[in-house]
């Protein structure tokens, strides 16, 4: 009787948007009926906001005359699509059933959500959770040379501008396994501060060690251990360095890009398809990593396949360890490891070449430069030769041509041009070729358009599709021996769980003019 009976002066109330604020961004895709009348691209409310009116159940420990309370929040008597499950009280999904927005509406909220924990889920099986780095980082603080032990004496990785060595740290009753970063000499490497958080992309710095480096590792170029020579002097590179700064990452790299590319011409030749879309990936690595560094108010050192990091990832799925193990084409994670603060307007590391083309721009290097490089990375993991002079059209008004050798081919080379454009203005940004990057991956292609008008409604219907057929490929998978999902997946679920009918409408036209 108390849940049935209404309060007095509900007429002087109204609900406002039932949705959390977390919830609710999963709704920039509604459907058509819910959209204003004037259909303006960026008028559209939340799916779920209420139109009815504004009567609700009376709380049990209300009494039947008691007044509501103005000032206190209200919550909302239905749950939101995030919040359900397969156990949700019927009655409450009643509720939702007779909400204007209906079933369509129910489960395409559903959907959204469930892509949004899936991804956070994966994210945090690929780096790990963000407050495991917050205790590793203190359980570090203050640590030497004497707290780790090391497991390899040469390096498993040489980039740029340093040499990494695997070593070990005992934490809780568990050996760990580190990256110890040894900077090259005449190479200022920035270690990234922790409040930058965790991204997938992004090399991260758990500790440093100020301090003469042990004697057991050897360092590309000196003879043997890093001992004392038989005149009782100390080796050149020590004598030079007395005291070196190290840094600790949890990710060990096994090879740059740089080495990638080079042991690969004969799978670009031989497996063009299967190699030019792991080169998609990788680029999308990239422009990733670049955009959460410009929202952290830093940059890129210098963003050169040399000082692009691979990580291994965790076992793909069963199905596809087979295949991917016979083609060579298991996708590493890739880490940006060279950084600088964006005010400082300086780029460690960078050669003279570098200096001579950002000189030749007519925005700041610090602006321009990322997208620059993209451009250039795209036709050195593509094995077509260029210079930094030719890309800028210096001395030639056309870019090299990129051959066509699979599906991916023909959006690559568009894609270098956009990033290459002799006229800083008309250069596609970081952002944008993110996006054009995800779509050459994962669609819509230019099939979809061609029987067809392109439309909103019809890149909206694409969208819900391709969430749904998502969900039900990691349903099929965890039903059988598939494995967890992994990095792709990952990369998958980013793009849909974010993408929009606009975004979609504006980089297809950019990419397939």
């Amino acid at each position: 009787r108390a849940e049935s009976l209404p309060e007095q002066g509900l007429s002087q109330h109204r609900w406002g948007d039932p949705t959390s604020r977390a919830s609710s961004i999963f709704y920039s895709i509604p459907p058509p009926h819910l959209q204003h009348e004037e259909g303006a691209p960026g008028s559209i409310p939340p799916r779920d906001r209420p139109s009815w009116g504004s009567k609700k159940p009376l709380a049990k420990s209300q009494s039947l005359g008691e007044p509501v309370a103005r000032s206190s929040p209200q919550k909302a008597p239905w749950p939101s699509p995030a919040e359900l499950t397969f156990g949700t009280a019927d009655g409450e999904l009643g509720l939702l059933l007779e909400r204007p927005a209906g079933v369509c509406g129910l489960v395409l909220g559903c959907q959204a959500a469930t892509l949004a924990r899936l991804s956070a889920h994966i994210q945090e099986e690929l780096v790990g959770p963000e407050e495991r780095q917050q205790l590793l980082e203190a359980e570090l603080a203050g640590k030497n040379w004497a707290a780790l032990s090391i497991l390899n004496r040469e390096p498993c990785c040489e980039s740029g501008d340093a040499w990494y060595y695997r070593v070990g740290f005992a934490f809780r009753q568990t050996q760990l396994v580190f990256a110890v970063k040894v900077p090259k000499p005449c190479c200022a490497s920035l270690g990234v501060p922790s409040s930058l958080g965790v991204h997938c992309n992004i090399q991260r710095l758990i500790g440093r060690i100020t301090n003469r480096l042990p004697q057991e590792l050897v360092l590309p170029g000196s003879p043997g251990k890093q001992s004392q020579s038989a005149s009782g002097e100390e080796p050149a590179h020590l004598a030079a360095h007395p005291v070196l700064q190290v840094l600790i990452s949890p990710e060990v790299p096994y090879q740059t890009l740089a080495v990638f590319v080079k042991e690969s011409h004969s799978l670009h030749r031989t497996s063009p398809g299967h190699y030019e879309r792991l080169a998609c990936l990788l680029l999308l690595q990239v422009c990733m990593g670049l955009e959460h560094l410009r929202v952290q108010n830093m940059g890129q050192g210098d963003l050169c396949p040399e000082n692009l990091l691979l990580v291994q990832c965790p076992c793909p799925p069963q199905s596809q360890q087979g295949k991917e193990a016979s083609l060579g084409l298991s996708l590493p994670r890739l880490l940006i490891s060279s950084f600088f603060k964006a005010k400082d307007k300086r780029r460690p590391c960078s050669t003279s070449q570098e200096q001579d083309w950002s000189e030749g721009l007519a925005a700041p290097a610090s602006l321009v430069a990322d997208e620059l490089n993209v451009g250039m990375l795209i036709y050195q993991i593509l094995h077509v030769d260029i210079s930094l002079e030719n890309a800028l059209g210096f001395r030639s008004n056309r870019l090299p041509d990129i051959p066509s050798l699979s599906i991916y081919s023909t959006g690559l080379r568009r894609l270098a041009m956009l990033l290459l454009h002799r006229d800083p203005c008309k250069r596609v940004s970081i952002e944008q070729a993110r996006s054009i990057l995800q779509v050459l991956i994962w669609g819509p292609r230019q099939e979809l358009f061609a029987r067809r008008k392109k439309t909103l409604t019809l890149l909206r219907s694409w969208v819900e599709v391709k969430r749904a057929l998502l969900l039900l490929k990691f349903a099929e998978n965890s039903a059988g021996a598939m494995g967890s999902p992994g990095l792709e997946e990952w990369l998958c679920c980013q793009y849909l769980k974010e993408v929009t009918e606009h975004t979609l409408y504006q980089v297809t036209q950019t990419l397939y003019a």
